[in-house]
C-alpha cells in the first residue's frame, strides 16, 4: 500500500486527485494539507475523515506517508518540494513554474534515493500531442503555440507550451526560425518567445487546459491540438506517476519518461 499526502488538496486539481488516489488500488491518501483548511469549523467534508492539515511539514510527522503530490502554486511550490524530499518523500509535482535548475537544484540536495518527478501535464493526449509536435518540427520548423487555460492560472506561458515550445526546438535540426515581420504598434500581439517559437497564451473562464500547435510550410499548414475538458483527464497520469515513482531515484521530468519505461 502506498500512502500518499496530497499538497493542494482545497484546490480543484487537489481534490480531484484525492477522489482517483482513493479510488485507486494499492494507494490510500492518508492527509491532505492546504491553507484553506485554516478557520473551518468542520474542515471540508468531502474529504471525509482523511487528516487535514495546513502545515505541510507537521502533516508529513504525524502521517508519514511515502509520497506526496503536489498541485499549489509556483510561489509555494518549491518550499513544499524541499520540506517533503528532505523528509525522505518521493515526490509527484504537477505545479508549473519552477525552472530546470530549481527543479535540478531540489534534485541534487535531496536524500539519495528519493524521486521527484515533475510534468507539465498529466493528461495522455497531451503527451502524445507534444509527441507529434516534436515530430512535425523535424520537416515544418516553423511553428507557433496557442496555449489556452482557465482564468485562475497564474502562469503563463503554461508548462505544457514550454515543454513543446523545447521539444519542438531540440527536432529542428537547427534550423533557424522564421518569423512574420507583421509591423504594426502592438509587437507583443506576436506573442512571447520561447526557444524561438511564439507562444500566446489565453485565460477566459470556461476554459480547463487546451493547446494548438500550428505549423506552416508552403501552401499548407498543420494544426495539432488536445484539448482536456475535464480534470479527470489528468488522473490516470498522476496514478501512474504515483505507482512509479518508489521504483525510481532522482529527477524526472515529463510523464512521456514512464509512459516509455
Amino acid at each position: 500500500m502506498i500512502d500518499v499526502i496530497v499538497s493542494g488538496a482545497a484546490g480543484k486539481m487537489g481534490s480531484e486527485v484525492v477522489r482517483a488516489v482513493s479510488d485507486a488500488e494499492g494507494m490510500r491518501v492518508v492527509a491532505v494539507v492546504d491553507p484553506g483548511f485554516a478557520g473551518t469549523a468542520s474542515g471540508h467534508e468531502e474529504m471525509g475523515a482523511i487528516a487535514q492539515f495546513t502545515d505541510l511539514e507537521l502533516a508529513i510527522k504525524q502521517t508519514g506517508p511515502a509520497v506526496m503530490v503536489d498541485f499549489t502554486r509556483p510561489d509555494v511550490v518549491e518550499a513544499n518540494l524541499r520540506t517533503a524530499l528532505a523528509a525522505g518523500l518521493d515526490c509527484v509535482c504537477g505545479t508549473t513554474g519552477l525552472s530546470q535548475q530549481q527543479l535540478q537544484s531540489l534534485s541534487a540536495k535531496a536524500p539519495a534515493g528519493t524521486c521527484l518527478f515533475m510534468a507539465p501535464n498529466f493528461a495522455i493526449g497531451a503527451v502524445l500531442m507534444m509527441r507529434f509536435a516534436a515530430q512535425t518540427a523535424r520537416y515544418m520548423p516553423q511553428a507557433e503555440i496557442i496555449e489556452l487555460h482557465h482564468d485562475k492560472k497564474v502562469d503563463a506561458p503554461s508548462g505544457t507550451a514550454l515543454r513543446t515550445a523545447s521539444l519542438i526546438a531540440q527536432s529542428r535540426r537547427g534550423v533557424p526560425a522564421t518569423h512574420a515581420d507583421t509591423g504594426g504598434t502592438k509587437p507583443e500581439a506576436r506573442g512571447a518567445l520561447v526557444e524561438d517559437i511564439p507562444v500566446h497564451s489565453i485565460r477566459l473562464p470556461g476554459l480547463v487546459a487546451h493547446q494548438e500547435v500550428i505549423f506552416g510550410g508552403v501552401g499548407q499548414t498543420l494544426s495539432i491540438r488536445h484539448d482536456s475538458i475535464d480534470r479527470k483527464s489528468f488522473m490516470p497520469g498522476v496514478v501512474l506517476a504515483i505507482r512509479e515513482v518508489g521504483e525510481r531515484s532522482g529527477l524526472i521530468i515529463g510523464l512521456e519518461s514512464l509512459m516509455d519505461a
